[in-house]
């Protein structure tokens, strides 16, 4: 996978942090001959698009820009931040591993791409959250089949020794952390949460003791 980022002198820091962002809410915009990847967030979420920004700046030209969505449909106007990478070849390969006819699908060598914890915090930060009845964790994983939750688990399991159930909720599959694992999840991932994502967390990262219900949102 070196070779592949060998070109656009990728650190490992920012290759775990695309990774994390694609597992995570980003979107490859694939073209014939090369790619880029597009982060979006609600407007609530402008301290998150900050810093991914900041971290992926130099193949980003333009700073992020709020834009706005209008749903006919209920009468509501939403309001998002949003910016893209420039486009490259490097990041059309990658696309292509992310992407079967323009669905988001885990890689069959997810285990080779999802190595470092900044990956995970980027992820979680995206799509993960804690259970309000205990200290459990999850990541909603919903747009993903059975098999392919399986695949993230043995990854999890082989990269970073995280236990994970799959668990069916109204509309899909999500991967759940339990208490037993949560605690060591948080360890691996807390050195890179942005304070504007310390809620999500069921320990807290300095003391590594229960966060409390205050914390939830």
């Amino acid at each position: 996978m070196g070779n592949l980022w060998a070109k656009l002198n990728l650190s490992k820091r920012e290759f775990g942090i695309l990774i994390g962002a694609i597992l995570g809410d980003a979107y490859v915009e694939r073209h014939e001959k090369d790619a880029r990847v597009a982060i979006m967030h609600s407007i609530k979420q402008k301290e998150l698009v900050d810093w991914k920004y900041q971290e992926l700046k130099r193949f980003v030209k333009m700073q992020p820009m709020q834009s706005e969505y209008f749903d006919s449909r209920y009468g509501k106007k939403y309001f998002w931040w949003r910016f893209q990478t420039r486009r490259f070849p490097e990041l059309k390969l990658l696309g292509d591993m992310f992407y079967r006819k323009n669905k988001k699908i885990i890689p069959k060598n997810i285990d080779q791409l999802l190595k470092d914890p900044i990956s995970l915090a980027v992820w979680y930060m995206d799509d993960g959250g804690r259970r309000k009845d205990c200290h459990g964790m999850f990541l909603n994983t919903l747009s993903y089949s059975k098999t392919e939750q399986q695949k993230l688990q043995k990854c999890l399991v082989k990269n970073f020794g995280i236990e994970t159930r799959v668990h069916w909720i109204s509309d899909g599959y999500r991967l759940y952390i339990p208490t037993s694992h949560a605690k060591y999840f948080c360890k691996l991932i807390s050195p890179h949460i942005i304070p504007s994502m310390i809620y999500k967390l069921p320990y807290d990262p300095v003391t590594t003791e229960s966060a409390g219900i205050w914390r939830m949102r």
